[in-house]
Formats: C-alpha cells, sequence, structure tokens
C-alpha cells in the first residue's frame, strides 16, 4: 500500500512538472512595441497631420539577454531602435540597439549590381508578409536585391545568412559613416581573402572583425552625392543634406551558388579582441546551430516563469513583455575579462566579472531591474559592480540616467533580497556622496534640495510643454525616496547618524504637496520666500517643467517608502479616493505632447512617472478600484493599434514591459527599495517562479474577480497587502482568493 501510495505521489509530481514544461519561446512575438498610435481615441490628442508620435520604440532584431550585439533592421536613422513597423524600406541591418535614439552600430545590407545601387540610394522595399521574428533570429526578403536575410547572433557575434539570386553579382554595403550617433571617425579594410576589420565611433568606439564565406574581390569606399537617407525624423523635421560615404565589398562569383554567410565580431577595447570573440562564439559553428541555441538560451531566462491557466493571447503578452525585460543593459566585457573604462583616461581593464553598461535608472528602478534580478541575480550582480566601478572613475557619485538618481533604489533593493556578491561599502560611498554633495556628477539642484528641502523652479509663465527647465518637483520627491532607499543601506551598515539624516530627507516629498489642490505643485523664489507657481494647470503636460515628462495628475502620490503618511496629507481616506477617481475619469487635456500617449481618465500610461499612482487605492481601503484600473491598462493598454503590436507608450528599455509582467503574475514592486511586493490579483491560476538560485514558489489564484478577500503565505494568514521577498525566496506558496 506504502508503495502504491508513494507511485500516486510521484506520478502527480511529475504530472505538475508536465504541466507546467512549457515551450516559452514560442509564445514571444519581437515585433510587439513596433508599432506606434496614430488615432486621437487611442493617442488622448488630435496629432499633428502625418507626425508619427512615439511608440514603444523596440526592435525585433536577433538578440540574446543583456548581449553586445542587437542585430536589427534599420528602417529610420534618428528614431528609437532604428525600426519603425509602419516603413516599408530598409536601409541596412545594424548590430547595436536599445531604443533611446543612439547606437545603431555598424548597419550592413547585402546588394547586387542588378540592384543599380549607388551611395545616396541603396535601400530596399521589404513585405511584412516576407519577414518573421523570434527570440535570437529574423528573416526578411529584400525586393530590390532579390536577398533573403537571415541573422541570428551570440553575446558578442553577428552572423548574417544572405541568400542571393542566383547569377547575380554580390556585394555587402557597409553604411560606416551613419548611425544614430552620426560617428565621425571610422575604418574599414580588407583582412585577408575572405575577412574585413575596422572600427565606427558613436556611443563608444566598437571595433570589429568579419569573415566571409567568400572571397573578396575588393573593399572600396564610395562617396555619396546626394541626400543623406534617413535623415529626415517626422518628429523633428528635416535635417539638412550630408555627404556620407559607404563601404562596399564586392564578392567574387562563386563557382556554384550557396547562400553567403558573414560572421562579424565586435568589442569596444580593439579589433584584436574583435577577432577573439569571433573565435571564441562562432568558429566551427553552424548557422542552424547557433539559431538553436539562442533559442535554448531565451527558453532556459524565460522559463523561471511558467504559468496555468489564462487565455492565450495573456501568456503571448506575458512572455513577449517577460522577453523584453531581459535586452538591456548591454555586456562590454570581452572573452578575455576586458572593457574599456569609462573615466577620462579611457583604460583598458580586466576583470573576472562582466561589465555592463548604465541602466536607464530613472525608467527601470521602478520594476524592471529588480525583476532581472530576481531571475539572473549574477547579471544584477555585475551590472551594480559595473556601476560602481564607473562612478569611482567619474568623480565618485554613483551613476544616473537622464534624470534624478536612482541607481541607490536598485544597490539598496538588491542587496535586501540577498544579493550581496559586491562591495557595498563602496556602493554606499558613492550613494552617499549622491544625496550629500553637490557636485558635477552628482544630483543637479541637490544644493536646493539640501538647503530648504525643495527645488525652486523658473520663475516664470506660458511655458511651452516641451521646454527644458529644472523638473523641480519630480526631482524633489524623486531626491527624498532615493534617501531614503540610501538610509535603508546605512543601516545595513551600521551608520546610524546618517541613516537619520537620510530619513530626515526622505520626508521632504511633503514639501512641495499643495493642501488647497490637494496636487503636489512647484514654487518659485521671491524674496527667499517660496511661493506656488501660479501659472498652474493640472492637465498641462510638461518636458521638463515643475514635472519631468508629466502634469499635475501623473504626479501624484509618489511616496513609496510611505504612503500612509503620504494619504494622511488628505483631509480623509474619501478625499484620497475622490482623487484618484478624478484622476481616472477626466478626460485629460488634449494637449499633443511628443513622449505622453495614451489616457485612462487623465492618467497617462504611456510614460513612467505615474505608473505607481492606480496602487494607492489600497491604502483607502478600496483594493478592488485598483485592480480594476491594473485590469484595464493590461487588457487594453498593451497590444494596441490596429496591428495589435502598440504598447501605450514608450517602454523604455524594458519599464512598460515589466509592469505588466509583474502585475500578470500577482506582485508587483510598489517600493523597489524595499524587499517586499504589493499583491495583485493575477492573470492566471497559478505562476511557478524560480529564483536565479534555483528556490521556486508558486503564487496562486483562487476564484474570479477584482476585490481581494484574502491572502495567505506558506499558508498563513498575510497581515496586510505587502510579501516578503524572504518568504517567496523559502518557497512558500503565495495564495490569493479573490470575489466580486
Amino acid at each position: 500500500m506504502r508503495t502504491r501510495l508513494l507511485f500516486i505521489i510521484v506520478l502527480f509530481g511529475l504530472c505538475r512538472s508536465v504541466s507546467f514544461a512549457q515551450n516559452v519561446t514560442q509564445y514571444i512575438n519581437p515585433f510587439m512595441g513596433t508599432t506606434t498610435l496614430w488615432t486621437p481615441e487611442e493617442l488622448g490628442f488630435v496629432p499633428t497631420p502625418g507626425v508619427r508620435q512615439w511608440g514603444a520604440e523596440t526592435f525585433p532584431g536577433a538578440a540574446l539577454p543583456n548581449a553586445m550585439v542587437q542585430l536589427t533592421p534599420v528602417t529610420m536613422y534618428r528614431s528609437g531602435s532604428g525600426y519603425q513597423y509602419e516603413d516599408s524600406l530598409i536601409y541596412g541591418f545594424a548590430h547595436t540597439s536599445k531604443g533611446h535614439w543612439n547606437l545603431l552600430h555598424l548597419p550592413i545590407l547585402p546588394v547586387t549590381a542588378e540592384g543599380n545601387w549607388s551611395p545616396d540610394n541603396y535601400r530596399s522595399h521589404y513585405s511584412h508578409a516576407q519577414e518573421e521574428a523570434h527570440p535570437g533570429y529574423y528573416r526578411v526578403f529584400l525586393d530590390r536585391y532579390q536577398v533573403n536575410v537571415e541573422l541570428t547572433t551570440t553575446l558578442r557575434c553577428g552572423y548574417h545568412r544572405y541568400t542571393f539570386r542566383e547569377g547575380d553579382h554580390r556585394g555587402i554595403l557597409i553604411d560606416i559613416a551613419r548611425s544614430n550617433n552620426m560617428p565621425r571617425r571610422w575604418e574599414v579594410k580588407q583582412a585577408g581573402t575572405h575577412a574585413i576589420e575596422g572600427y565606427q565611433d558613436g556611443e563608444g568606439r566598437i571595433y570589429f572583425y568579419g569573415e566571409l564565406s567568400e572571397d573578396i574581390e575588393s573593399v572600396t569606399i564610395e562617396g555619396a552625392e546626394g541626400r543623406e537617407q534617413g535623415a529626415r525624423d517626422e518628429r523633428q523635421g528635416a535635417r539638412g543634406a550630408r555627404m556620407l560615404p559607404v563601404a562596399i565589398v564586392r564578392l567574387k562569383q562563386p563557382k556554384a551558388s550557396r547562400p553567403v554567410e558573414l560572421k562579424i565580431g565586435f568589442s569596444f577595447v580593439s579589433i584584436e579582441n574583435a577577432k577573439e570573440n569571433l573565435q571564441a562564439e562562432l568558429a566551427g559553428k553552424s548557422f542552424v546551430e547557433v539559431r538553436s541555441n539562442a533559442n535554448n538560451i531565451w527558453e532556459d531566462i524565460l522559463g523561471h516563469i511558467q504559468v496555468e491557466g489564462g487565455t492565450e493571447a495573456e501568456r503571448a503578452m506575458l512572455y513577449s513583455t517577460l522577453y523584453r525585460t531581459f535586452l538591456f543593459p548591454h555586456l562590454r566585457t570581452d572573452v578575455n575579462g576586458e572593457h574599456r573604462s569609462e573615466g577620462r583616461d579611457g583604460r583598458v581593464v580586466k576583470t573576472d566579472w562582466n561589465y555592463y553598461t548604465n541602466p536607464s535608472f530613472w525608467d527601470t528602478y521602478r520594476n524592471k531591474l529588480i525583476l532581472l534580478g530576481m531571475i539572473t541575480p549574477d547579471v544584477a550582480t555585475d551590472i551594480i559592480r559595473s556601476c560602481i566601478e564607473r562612478g569611482e572613475s567619474r568623480g565618485g557619485y554613483m551613476p544616473t540616467f537622464f534624470h534624478g538618481d536612482h541607481a541607490s533604489t536598485f544597490v539598496a533593493g538588491s542587496w535586501l533580497r540577498g544579493i550581496r556578491d559586491f562591495d557595498l561599502s563602496r556602493a554606499y560611498a558613492l550613494m552617499l556622496k549622491s544625496a550629500t554633495v553637490p557636485g558635477r556628477g552628482g544630483r543637479p539642484y541637490l544644493n536646493e534640495y539640501l538647503e530648504r528641502g525643495w527645488i525652486a523652479e523658473k520663475d516664470t509663465v506660458n511655458v511651452p510643454t516641451g521646454d527644458e527647465y529644472k523638473g523641480a518637483v519630480t526631482k524633489t520627491v524623486e531626491y527624498a525616496y532615493d534617501d531614503y532607499a540610501t538610509a535603508l543601506v546605512a543601516r545595513e551598515l551600521g551608520d546610524k547618524e546618517n541613516e537619520q539624516m537620510l530619513l530626515q530627507h526622505s520626508q521632504n516629498y511633503k514639501t512641495l504637496f499643495d493642501p488647497s489642490t490637494g496636487f503636489w505643485r512647484g514654487k518659485v523664489l521671491r524674496d527667499g520666500k517660496g511661493v506656488w507657481i501660479e501659472d498652474f494647470r493640472p492637465n498641462y503636460p510638461y518636458y521638463q517643467y515643475m514635472y519631468r515628462e508629466a502634469d499635475a495628475w501623473n504626479s501624484l502620490f509618489f511616496a513609496p517608502h510611505d504612503p500612509m503618511v503620504m494619504v494622511a496629507l488628505y483631509p480623509s481616506k474619501e478625499a484620497v479616493e475622490r482623487k484618484l477617481d478624478s484622476l481616472f475619469t477626466t478626460p485629460c487635456g488634449g494637449y499633443e505632447a511628443f513622449n505622453l500617449t495614451s489616457y485612462l481618465g487623465s492618467y497617462c500610461h504611456g510614460n513612467q512617472p505615474g505608473h505607481s499612482i492606480p496602487y494607492t487605492y489600497y491604502f483607502v481601503d478600496r483594493q478592488e478600484k485598483a485592480q480594476h484600473v491594473l485590469n484595464t491598462l493590461m487588457h487594453n493598454y498593451y497590444g494596441m493599434g490596429k496591428e495589435g503590436l502598440a504598447y501605450a507608450g514608450m517602454d523604455d528599455a524594458g519599464e512598460m514591459s515589466s509592469w505588466f509582467v509583474l502585475n500578470a503574475i500577482g506582485i508587483y514592486t510598489y517600493s523597489p527599495a524595499d524587499p517586499e511586493y504589493i499583491v495583485t490579483v493575477p492573470l492566471f491560476d497559478r505562476v511557478h517562479f524560480t529564483l536565479g538560485d534555483g528556490q521556486s514558489f508558486d503564487i496562486v489564484r483562487e476564484g474570479r474577480g477584482e476585490k481581494i478577500n484574502s491572502i495567505t503565505i506558506g499558508g498563513q494568514p498575510l497581515k496586510g497587502w505587502f510579501v516578503k521577498h524572504e518568504d517567496l525566496a523559502k518557497g512558500k506558496e503565495l495564495r490569493i482568493v479573490v470575489g466580486d
């Protein structure tokens, strides 16, 4: 009997494993986020005719998680990722992409003499009917040259396979003088009977060494006498004509027709390292083998989250967004351990860990960096090590990105979740200086913040929506949160004096709360005193006046470390509820702003500043209202547009994607510095999450509806709305019972 019972138990366990075993890469659509929105109903305003608004700015090309190389088509230079789904012409296939109007190193295009190309006219028509993308693989047919292009990749190398029409005179055009960074210096030359090498500047000098499967007849540089292709960006107008050369690699005619293969290695250190990277990652490997390996890598990473239940559409969106979480930051270490320092000397550094580019902290500190660390803690560790090295070589401040600080949140949140294979004391020294010492490389306007607890805005009126000023309200409340994160690290290290000072500073979010309007509002200095800005329109969006890429509505309720005290700034919980109800129901102002799109009432999901606002309902005892908003956003603001491929706004290196992933599985990083998650209603009946250390936990939804009736962790009732990371890391089941 015991033997039979044991057999049943084992069989049940196997069945559970089988039920979770999924080919998750089948659900991923790399085209998700590549389209833009055009209609007033989708955008929230009437767009200027013919003007393309910002989309998610994602790319569909071949890439591996956090790799050096992203091998992707270019349909428009000076666009976010280089690829816009609405376009019908391809300029080439670049080897780096992020989605922030930079990179696109070394675009390459196969051409033929029969295609009648010239240096200022070489782009080719293509059709989506003859285009496909999968994790680690991209294919398209170039109509002009009758060439089928296939791309796959390793961490540091691109692998091209071109199938030409038989008898055509084949060549490879290297757009050596173009990228999104407008390179001023470059070189390309032949390096043997079938090899090329060189470099291209543009957000760092990238070196390359490529080997072709066919012998080279010649490598020449040919001038472009005419208008630069791709010089027009519909958002910003004509850029002016430039004379730009291209490199052309002409191939000898083969004795037999066969695909042309180009294996090309990259390095930010040297050509020698690029060649070494190529040998290490592609020598002796076939295209099919490399493509299969890329898919397996993605399957392993994304398979950390397995789900039961939900619809096919929900699974597709879950894994497509999870895929986006792991594309950035980018690797910069070569196979020999070398990378180039970002300090003034630009020296070559050798380490036994991987150096990565700076994260997009202002966007991704909210969710993506924590999610990345949950699944790949080794990568998160090396990103923090990279930030420490970068900060120490750049004046002693913790690196930031674009606006504010937020590396402190990533460091604190990672350490407190058990990611500890880095020097916390070195990180803390940088964080503390960022929080307390004004200076170049540190927080902008920190002297004002330290002097009076808030930053004054410029005293002016009638500010155009796109103008650059201080972003004083946003900086003030975000510095307060970063001070809280730094205080958590001070506590870990026993620095009680600075912990108390930083905790006091963390209350500065209150200094710009205007009780007369219920908004966080900018102040100006007049006669040494702070005065509320009079030209105050809550639904007028600014690029950086008072608010960074937001309006007053989308700058509400930002104190993730102090939600109950924040709520107490209002007369009552009912007053907060009414404010939230108004946010999600009051029509937006209808202003055209290039980086604010897709509204639910006056809430803009198309940009990050307001992404934590819906959870405020939890703190006024109306959790079900928060869930209604979350469900609306998950189901209606992803997969938008006529093709079903648009996001509500820009993905910003994975932030919008990670927002979806975490809410879809039922836990969100409301305060990412704290090792806990606010519990939401998952889209799936069961989520099986395997952390990077191999420990797994389940999230189970019981029932249907938006109201959470009870939560248990490890079978015990959960107190409040937040589940601790340490409980999940111990394998405890999170069970969420919901109903109407």
